[in-house]
């Protein structure tokens, strides 16, 4: 009859047409990744390329070209953070790349000069480091402290725009940095141009081996990932969607700049990119749950949950559509954002994105717990 006791209901992974359901979104997810991965990858072989035609013919020019290339390149990058934190190619234990990739916040006199240490950092540092080159540079990241960072995106970002002393704009480093002779506004021009041609060539190389580990028709980690039990790959999208939202994005990223007001804790602060990045990371993790990225789309997480709750489902679309349009709210630079009036717009328009995020993330936990997946988020 009608009347169903509680001994009844079953879990939704005994039924089948859900459990293929699951398959396809798992599946799918593999799609979505590597298309993203791709488009990251591209982007990092078209700065790589930028930065070589500078280094070439360093002028204003082509300068402001590889600049570009850069923020371009970051905003498919920050889509793919929402597939960290569940052990994947990109920060898995022991050879995940995350830290050579995108570390941050990066102490700039480690790498180079800044104001009031003319002749700071590895550039100017011969006697400790004789040889600027690759292995050189992947030894030093990280090694004397987790901000002592020589390699990755902010690493090249840095270079391209040195220190941002504008309380306005990003980072003005001269073009003559790169350029030898009587022009050089810098020490150590050449062992500059060494550093930021291999820092690029390398994140170009760590790129390359996280898109190969999604690559379709593998024998890698995309064809262990589709080949596990669809519940676990379900549980690995949730826990990347969840972790990004709450304790990275709303925390680490925005909550101690918010508080802090410091430049220096926002993420691309050389550049004054922070807001972009922040609307790929909000929408990176949106893409999770509908299935999407660029012209790319099947089911996600999404098709699941409507199958058991339709209000969920809807309430967990508008949410993270919610915390997207909230993320491009902020008004640009972030940096003028978090260090405006209390009260004023600009900081309200942060407080409200980060109260979006953490709605959002309460909502993933209780799609979790809807599809009986055990999520251990960190608030």
């Amino acid at each position: 009859g009608l009347a169903c006791t509680p001994s009844e209901a079953t879990s939704p992974w005994e039924d089948d047409a859900f459990r293929d359901a699951a398959v396809e979104v798992v599946d799918h997810y593999g799609v979505l990744v590597a298309a993203n991965y791709d488009a990251t990858l591209a982007g990092a072989q078209t700065l790589d390329a930028a930065i070589a035609a500078f280094l070439a013919a360093p002028s204003e020019a082509t300068l402001g070209e590889a600049r570009a290339a850069w923020i371009a390149a970051r905003t498919p990058y920050g889509e793919t953070e929402a597939f960290r934190f569940y052990n994947g190619p990109i920060d898995g234990e022991p050879d995940g790349v995350e830290g050579r990739i995108n570390a941050w916040p990066l102490d700039e006199v480690y790498i180079d000069y800044v104001e009031g240490a003319p002749m700071g950092g590895i550039i100017n540092d011969p006697a400790t480091y004789p040889t600027i080159d690759t292995e050189a540079l992947i030894a030093a990241n990280e090694a004397l402290g987790e901000d002592t960072i020589s390699t990755g995106w902010h690493a090249i970002e840095f270079l391209l725009w040195g220190q941002d002393m504008d309380p306005v704009g990003p980072g003005d480093r001269p073009f003559a940095d790169y350029v030898d002779g009587a022009e050089a506004t810098a020490a150590n021009p050449e062992r500059r141009r060494t550093y930021l041609e291999l820092v690029s060539a390398l994140l170009v190389e760590d790129l390359e081996g996280v898109a190969l580990a999604w690559t379709a028709g593998g024998d890698n980690y995309r064809a262990d990932f589709v080949a596990d039990d669809p519940k676990e790959g379900v549980r690995k999208m949730l826990l990347g969607m969840g972790s990004l939202s709450g304790a990275e994005l709303a925390g680490e990223r925005m909550t101690v700049a918010y508080e802090t007001r410091e430049q220096e804790d926002e993420h691309s602060c050389f550049s004054d990119n922070t807001h972009n990045d922040l609307i790929a990371n909000a929408r990176g993790i949106e893409n999770v749950y509908l299935g999407r990225y660029g012209a790319v789309n099947g089911p996600g997480i999404s098709a699941l949950v409507a199958r058991l709750d339709e209000a969920l489902d809807q309430r967990m679309r508008d949410e993270l559509a919610a915390s997207v349009a909230a993320m491009e709210a902020i008004p640009a630079p972030f940096d003028q954002a978090i260090q405006a009036p209390e009260g004023s717009p600009e900081r309200e328009a942060v407080a409200a994105a980060i109260a979006a995020l953490q709605t959002q993330t309460k909502t993933i936990a209780e799609v979790a717990e809807l599809l009986e997946i055990e999520l251990n988020l960190e608030e």
